[in-house]
This record gives C-alpha cells, structure tokens and sequence, in this order.
C-alpha cells in the first residue's frame, strides 16, 4: 500500500533523519521524497510503500504523530489515494 506523508514546522537540524529512521524501524520503503525550507520552516512531502500487514498503517501513523510531537513538527500521513482525492483541481 502506497501513502503520502506530509512534515510541516520550524526547520531544525535531524527531521529528515528523525522521520526516515521511525519508517526504516517499521519497515516503510521511501518511494520519493522532496524537502525545502523557506524562512526558517521546513515543507516534506514522502510518498512510501507499506507493508501490507493489517496493523501496520495505524502504528505508522501513531508513531508520526508521537514523533511530529516530540520534534515540533505537524505530521500526517494518509493512504495515497485518499491524498489524491483531497488535492485534485
């Protein structure tokens, strides 16, 4: 299952490395990734691959938000066809 994991906030040094090392520990492949900062904030947009375990999607997604938490950043993940339906023109 493919999902798009979006990461908002201040920039500080480690978010990539924060973000990618939880996704690594769950098994989570890293299909595309784009990153910018502008005026100190700090945009990323991932899309990754899930394994098709039944739980794997919501520990996933608690352990992001944990995380989003602990590092002051907003992070959300939702399931890529649900991503694409919210931002379609």
């Amino acid at each position: 299952m493919r999902a798009v994991i979006t990461v908002t906030g201040n920039d500080s040094v480690g978010i990539i490395a924060r973000v990618s090392k939880l996704l690594s520990e769950n098994d989570v492949n890293i299909a595309d990734i784009s990153q910018t900062t502008y005026e100190g904030k700090f945009f990323m947009v991932m899309l990754v691959e899930i394994a098709n375990k039944k739980d794997t999607f919501p520990v996933v997604e608690k352990s992001l938000k944990e995380l989003g938490e602990e590092i002051g950043q907003k992070i959300h993940i939702r399931h890529e066809k649900v991503f694409n339906s919210m931002h379609r023109i």
